[in-house]
């Protein structure tokens, strides 16, 4: 009986143990850094300072993310096995129907898209499927260079956690508009120039039915990259984009 006892301790133990080594596992993982991929490059915008750099310290503070940048599209395709989430910021082409494929393939799979200020341009028009679908419409002008306003309108978002009410910037405000064809947003935050009665789109989630899509409107030069209400957003999209809140 005694050691019909003994035998039932032990394992239940081992349970026990092997219970708080796969706990402790799970949470291991939970903190590995996101792997991103930053794509950038084209005109208008100074990628290598604003994204390359200070949108790389950004994600990479206190071990949140590990970034890949490349300017160089033909490049993606290759990395993309290895990435949690894409972040473009880009308004160069991307010529090649196979990255387009695997674009999409990568988002199908239920992985994590942020789509950045010059990226929610209608950039390409031999590749509409790319505003239509992954970025629910797009912007076609913005305003002269100055300041606005910004306000969070779903303050229950986890992009929004930590942002203040109404913050202000200079930037270029984009006039986004959704497609009505297109797939349907969800808008956190609006934006609305100080003087004039136009309110626009500025921080948004797409409703794209397999993978998880940010667009941030937001983030021109210095006055949105270095201010805390952009970083806590872009930290924010790339942790919900990547399924970790």
């Amino acid at each position: 009986m005694l050691k019909t006892h003994f035998k039932s301790y032990l394992a239940l133990a081992a349970l026990i143990l092997i219970g708080v080594a796969c706990s402790k596992n799970s949470s291991s993982s939970s903190k590995k850094p996101i792997k991103v991929l930053m794509v950038g490059g084209g005109s208008s915008h100074d990628f290598d300072r604003w994204y390359k750099q200070e949108d790389s310290q950004t994600l990479q503070r206190d071990g949140l993310a590990s970034v890949e940048y490349t300017d160089d599209p033909t490049t993606i395709m290759s990395q993309l096995s290895d990435v949690d989430v894409l972040y473009l910021t880009n308004n160069q082409p991307i010529n090649d129907a196979a990255t387009r494929q695997a674009i999409f393939a990568f988002v199908d799979a239920g992985n994590g898209l942020v789509l950045a200020h010059p990226a929610l341009w209608y950039n390409w028009k031999d590749w509409p499927e790319y505003n239509q679908k992954l970025v629910g419409g797009g912007s076609r002008g913005h305003n002269k260079y100055g300041p606005f306003d910004v306000t969070v309108t779903n303050k229950n978002s986890p992009i929004m956690k930590g942002v203040p009410a109404t913050f202000h910037l200079d930037d270029e405000l984009y006039y986004y508009k959704t497609d009505p064809t297109g797939t349907p947003i969800d808008v956190v935050a609006t934006a609305k120039a100080t003087t004039g009665p136009d309110v626009f789109p500025s921080i948004f989630t797409v409703k794209y039915p397999k993978g998880r899509v940010v667009g941030i409107a937001l983030g021109h030069d210095a006055a949105s990259h270095t201010i805390a209400p952009y970083q806590t957003i872009l930290r924010n999209s790339v942790k919900w984009a990547a399924g970790r809140n």
